[in-house]
């Protein structure tokens, strides 16, 4: 049987939901430990495939660092 109590709360995370997108919410809600932690794997595409960031020898994660994203909108002609 739901209480008074949990329905407000329930009416008042829908609202907090609706003001943040999901993974905001998560950030804010979840926390881990350092045992639940792991590394992050990073992949990127290169010369038509995809590999591993972290097999690249130092040149290459240099020129990965450096690398600039392109955006579709500041590309687009003024009209």
């Amino acid at each position: 049987m739901l209480s008074v109590f949990s329905v407000v709360k329930e009416v008042e995370l829908e609202v907090h939901m609706n003001s943040m997108t999901e993974a905001q919410h998560l950030a804010e809600t979840m926390t881990l430990t350092p045992d639940e932690r792991q590394r992050c794997e990073v992949w990127t595409r290169v010369m038509g495939y995809h590999r591993p960031v972290a097999s690249f020898n130092i040149g290459k994660k240099g020129e990965h660092c450096e690398r600039r994203f392109f955006r579709e909108e500041r590309a687009r002609p003024n009209l």
